[in-house]
């Protein structure tokens, strides 16, 4: 049987939680009542059940495999719901939410509920990507068929982040050239930060021991007391107050 909790529906502004709870009698949660296949992994199809009696309990009929979507499910004159099933957020299980947008507003996807950090990550992000292209989300946990909506299909406005906008201009202007290349990962790229403290290391290996405002005026970066200071890359060392030398790690980068 099925104990429902609540359930906002896809005419709803906001995304709310809806639960349905499948009890099977004694059965210990840990044993999960869906069948898998030989790699113990959920079959696509036990998940149908569960959606399925969420709907109904919302005064829907459902029925499954109705021309190209997994799960149709209709309520009077009402647009009809649409819910694509999977065991996993896929890429191609969004492009067939989006193709079934051509048909209704109402486009779910329904996922089997995963464990632990990798599974959370991968949900953080999916909504994200369903958020933007007016999704709803579900899943359902294989231990005892409680489904869960995370979000609701609406239409999205991004919303713009000034100061992200801003640090990002800040970045393109201080930087000199284009000394990385696109699409490098596992490489230490060349910020505009570390273009000035590879001045201020150039400088104090001509010159020596200096002081911070003689470094800033020299080299045109206005932030190399700061920099020093901070030693964010352990190049500089306080020779005394006020003045900084350059340690052998900063001959090395130099170097390198």
């Amino acid at each position: 049987m099925f104990r429902f909790i609540r359930f906002a529906g896809p005419q709803s502004k906001r995304s709310v939680g809806i639960f349905v709870h499948r009890l099977e009698g004694d059965c210990p949660k840990a044993l999960s009542p869906f069948k898998v296949d030989r790699m113990g992994r959920i079959l696509e199809t036990e998940l149908y059940q569960p959606v399925k009696k969420l709907l109904q309990l919302q005064g829907y009929e459902v029925k499954a495999e109705v021309g190209s979507a997994d799960i149709v499910a209709c309520r009077g004159s009402e647009d009809p719901v649409i819910v694509e099933l999977k065991t996993g957020f896929t890429l191609n299980l969004f492009y067939q939410a989006v193709d079934r947008q051509a048909i209704t507003d109402a486009v779910y996807v329904a996922v089997a509920r995963g464990r632990g950090r990798r599974f959370q990550a991968a949900l953080k992000s999916s909504l994200k990507l369903a958020r933007r292209l007016g999704i709803g989300v579900m899943t359902v946990r294989p231990a005892d068929g409680l489904v869960e909506l995370h979000l609701d299909p609406a239409p999205f406005t991004p919303r713009k982040s000034k100061p992200r906008k801003e640090r990002l201009l800040r970045e393109f202007a201080r930087r000199e050239g284009d000394p990385n290349t696109g699409g490098s990962s596992k490489v230490k790229l060349m910020t505009a930060y570390r273009q000035d403290a590879i001045k201020c290391a150039a400088y104090l290996k001509a010159n020596g021991p200096s002081r911070g405002a003689e470094v800033a005026k020299a080299t045109n970066v206005s932030r190399a007391p700061r920099m020093m200071a901070d030693d964010h890359y352990g190049w500089f060392e306080r020779a005394e107050r006020g003045v900084y030398a350059l340690t052998p790690k900063g001959e090395a980068a130099l170097e390198g």
